[in-house]
């Protein structure tokens, strides 16, 4: 079956981040770019979280949003296009830091309730309950929703030792 053919949509949960060029500027016109994919729009967005990076610390702070998006895409589908919208930004993967300053990342966090497991396709994202940027976000814009195998959002910022994660609510001018 063709994906712009499905019948209904599936809600899916996209996860923006950026910490280079102006990153309010990079998240804001990402946003704009997938409610303009074909087959899908967004029916909510988080206000915007600054947050300290968790991995590789020396680097500058991060821009943080998530997005429930309505799609009719597939999962592979969806997750081309968003890796089409940070190349537009200027992306580079680089395999040296490849946790390192980025102007743009979009993380398919959740595609329906769905499970995947490939090579460069999982859902749900595999450190999404461990990322206090992901889970205060979400839980904005969907405090009871059920994490297949973690959990419910709420209860996961309560109940995983994220506390030393640095995230502050930035803007709610959603």
């Amino acid at each position: 079956m063709n994906d712009e053919n499905q019948d209904e949509s599936v809600a899916c949960y996209v996860g923006l981040g950026s910490n280079l060029d102006q990153p309010e500027i990079q998240v804001k016109k990402a946003i704009d770019q997938l409610n303009a994919l074909p087959s899908c729009h967004i029916g909510k967005r988080s206000s915007l979280y600054l947050s300290a990076p968790v991995d590789d610390r020396d680097q500058p702070e991060f821009i943080n949003v998530v997005c429930l998006v309505y799609t009719t895409l597939s999962a592979r589908r969806l997750l081309d296009q968003l890796l089409q919208i940070e190349l537009s930004h200027g992306r580079m993967r680089t395999a040296d830091r490849p946790k390192g300053p980025r102007c743009l990342d979009l993380d398919l966090l959740l595609y329906g309730e769905l499970q995947i497991d490939e090579p460069d396709l999982i859902v749900p994202h595999p450190r999404m309950h461990q990322r206090l940027f992901v889970l205060l976000p979400l839980s904005e814009i969907a405090p009871k929703l059920y994490i297949p195998g973690r959990g419910v959002v709420y209860d996961l910022i309560n109940q995983h030792d994220v506390r030393d994660q640095q995230v502050k609510l930035l803007s709610s001018d959603t």
